[in-house]
């Protein structure tokens, strides 16, 4: 984790302007607490650069400057990704600063993102998936595996579910993700099957502890599950299958397995909550990848 740097007098203005763009990002552009936070951590650890180079004001942040601080985050051995997002990060804010009149130039536009490979998301195949399904979960925990995979939905919004989020009648959930863009998934039988169940384990949870609350996922005192339990949760059942994998594995399974089996791309998108079909793209180039090895498999025998 990140240290941030204190807010010293010398770098004020930085920090003023900080908190305006970050009060800016939820206010005005809706972005979830998690994606805030992050851009706060990103745009605080430039801070921290400039304070070490003594940096006071943002007339002495120069193309020489910043590339010092790109070198800095190679050295200390951020990813490519790491970087590229840090410099997402400064872009976004040194636009909206511009935009806003509060300074006259943008630095940011004369340096260039590090070129990023891109590696294709880890899967499970769909026997492992039935492997970690068939270990007699208990109901919240499958409750969890079956959102991530029949609804590929991401950990913050799962963990964000209120009991209001769904219809089991209608056999839809409706959750709010990147930009706190609302979209509506359907579920299928066994996912609703196992909601019916589970939300009598939930009632009786909730008289137990003589709570109420409008979580749908809760533990055993009736708190709603955060985005780390269920880590820790997924994390656990993965070693059914000797893999470490996340919350993530799941959801990039889920799209995986829907291209695999004929599924239409832009419907794959919808379901994720892709803003853009390149980002889905990318699961293709794995169903390619999977069906060459087992191409080669076959024929090697």
């Amino acid at each position: 984790m990140e240290s941030l740097p204190k807010n010293n007098p010398g770098n004020s203005c930085f920090y003023e302007y900080l908190s305006e763009y970050t009060e800016y990002l939820c206010l005005e552009r809706g972005l979830s607490e998690n994606t805030e936070q992050a851009y706060r951590r990103d745009l605080a650890f430039f801070i921290g650069f400039l304070e070490e180079k003594q940096v006071y004001g943002f007339e002495g942040i120069s193309r020489f400057i910043l590339n010092a601080y790109i070198k800095k985050m190679r050295d200390s051995g951020y990813v490519s990704t790491s970087i590229t997002r840090k410099i997402a990060s400064l872009r976004g804010w040194f636009g909206w600063m511009v935009a806003n009149e509060l300074i006259e130039h943008d630095p940011t536009l004369s340096i260039e993102n590090p070129k990023v490979d891109k590696k294709l998301p880890k899967v499970l195949t769909i026997a492992e998936m039935e492997k970690i399904f068939s270990q007699g979960l208990t109901l919240r925990e499958k409750i969890i595996v079956e959102l991530l995979y029949a609804a590929g939905l991401r950990v913050s919004e799962l963990a964000n579910l209120d009991i209001n989020s769904i219809n089991i009648e209608k056999g839809f959930i409706r959750c709010f993700g990147k930009g706190s863009k609302e979209r509506v998934v359907p579920i299928g039988n066994e996912a609703i099957s196992c909601l019916k169940k589970y939300l009598k384990e939930r009632n009786l949870i909730l008289k137990k502890n003589r709570a109420s609350i409008s979580a749908l996922v809760i533990d055993e005192k009736a708190r709603r599950v955060t985005r780390q339990g269920i880590y820790k949760i997924v994390s656990d059942l993965g070693k059914v299958v000797n893999k470490h994998i996340t919350p993530h594995t799941i959801r990039h399974s889920f799209a995986t397995h829907m291209l695999e089996n004929g599924a239409d791309l832009r419907v794959v998108q919808e379901l994720l909550g892709h803003c853009d079909v390149s980002t889905t793209q990318l699961y293709t180039h794995v169903s390619k990848k999977r069906l060459k090895e087992v191409y080669f498999a076959i024929n090697n025998e």
